[in-house]
């Protein structure tokens, strides 16, 4: 059985432009933890718009695996390029759970 859970929000801040990686969003984790390989949310005035893959995720020129609450971040996503400021991002994380029989 699949079971997900929001593991962070996140907010974009900024946006940069690159060449080699195409649109960066430089965003502030308001709560939780954003994971490399989390799925993500990205909704626009209280509505989901894009669901995905975090592709990258950056703190101070180097590669994060997680970056926690109050920190800032680059990130990139997988396949969607129309990010604006003020956009929200949720962290999802999917666990699998074995079932038992009986329960």
């Amino acid at each position: 059985e699949e079971v997900q859970s929001v593991i962070g929000h996140a907010e974009v801040r900024a946006l940069f432009k690159s060449s080699k990686f195409g649109t960066i969003a430089g965003c502030r984790i308001i709560d939780g933890v954003a994971r490399r390989g989390t799925i993500v949310r990205l909704s626009r005035g209280g509505k989901v718009i894009w669901t995905g893959k975090l592709a990258s995720l950056r703190r101070e020129s180097e590669d994060a695996k997680e970056v926690k609450t109050g920190f800032e971040c680059g990130m990139t996503l997988d396949g969607f390029q129309d990010l604006r400021e003020e956009d929200n991002l949720e962290f999802v994380q999917t666990t699998l759970i074995k079932r038992k029989l009986g329960d």
